[in-house]
């Protein structure tokens, strides 16, 4: 009886400690989740990343419907986000672990993986990243680059940039066969993006067909290399980026698009209230349609608010543009 009086008191008096020790466990998860170190996880870090080909079933976010595809024929502008810290070494939508230091990007409908040429239209920067997630999900973005992309593109201190992407089609290929194949894609990007070629082993049966001079063998024995470094977990510090000549471009928020002009001056006159509007007719495979589009708009945030009131008023397709 003694003996389990005194356990009791025990307990009474380890409680708050045991409460504490919980707290601090908590605490440390949550700080381990915003780790920002230059390395992933060692438990992720040893884990083998085997080749996967994603594209995945059509999917639904805040309302809207995402309808994935495989296409080796895909160029778009639009405005570009970056995440970093808060999901270094968290799973991307592929099942690889995700770096932030790394050359990749999310996208919402592209195949995992694909290369991507991303230029930024305000300072002509451009960066190839490789698609392995999924997203971004904010409204009126296009794709969300890693940390380390980002600061290629110098677009970390606005946090956005006016883009445009374009799929690498013979490369993107090539990625397809060999993830389809069980090959790990990882660190190709940065080594297409130092020396312009595809690491041997990664040209696939259409790129594979191209004839290869002395110079190229020699690249893509340097690539290798790189992505060697890469899929071992360990930085890349070379700076590599291209410098594009671009010219001024133009924000708009577009709103829909129809087959009879009388619905889109309808709507046209609907949204005066919100923005300057415009009716642009345009011809798509061989049909006129008729886009309602708000602007020009100044800049991103000036953009993000009047689509922000768009949506608000009931245009759940609406998006931006940059033209």
């Amino acid at each position: 009886m003694k003996f389990s009086l005194f356990k009791n008191i025990l307990l009474l008096l380890l409680v708050p400690f045991m409460l504490s020790a919980c707290s601090e466990i908590e605490l440390g998860s949550h700080l381990y989740k915003k780790w920002e170190g230059d390395e992933i996880p060692t438990q992720q870090a040893n884990s083998k990343t085997q080749g996967t080909f994603k594209v995945g079933k059509p999917y639904s976010i805040a309302g809207r419907t995402y309808y994935p595809q495989e296409t080796y024929n895909y160029t778009e502008t639009g405005i570009a986000s970056w995440y970093g810290p808060g999901f270094h070494g968290k799973k991307t939508a592929s099942g690889e672990w995700y770096s932030q230091h790394e050359l990749t990007a999310a996208h919402r409908t592209l195949q995992m993986p694909s290369l991507v040429r991303v230029t930024n239209l305000g300072n002509g920067r451009s960066v190839v990243v490789r698609v392995n997630d999924r997203g971004p999900f904010a409204k009126g973005r296009i794709i969300d680059v890693s940390e380390r992309a980002a600061k290629l593109l110098n677009m970390t201190g606005a946090g956005t940039a006016r883009v445009k992407i374009e799929l690498l089609a013979d490369e993107s290929r090539a990625l397809a066969y060999a993830a389809k194949n069980g090959q790990s894609t990882k660190g190709t990007e940065v080594a297409y993006n130092q020396t312009g070629q595809l690491p041997h082993g990664f040209r696939g049966p259409v790129v594979s067909d191209i004839p290869q001079t002395e110079l190229d063998l020699t690249q893509t024995a340097q690539a290798e290399s790189v992505r060697g470094h890469v899929e071992q977990g360990h930085f890349y510090p070379a700076p590599i980026y291209e410098q594009h000549v671009v010219a001024p471009t133009t924000l708009f928020v577009q709103v829909g698009a129809f087959g009879q002009e009388s619905n889109a001056q309808n709507l046209s006159v609907r949204m005066a209230s919100i923005a300057p509007t415009r009716v642009e007719p345009v011809t798509f495979n061989g049909r006129t349609l008729y886009k309602v589009r708000l602007g020009p708009i100044d800049s991103v945030p000036q953009a993000d608010r009047v689509l922000a009131k768009v949506l608000a008023a009931g245009q759940s397709d609406a998006i931006i543009v940059v033209q």
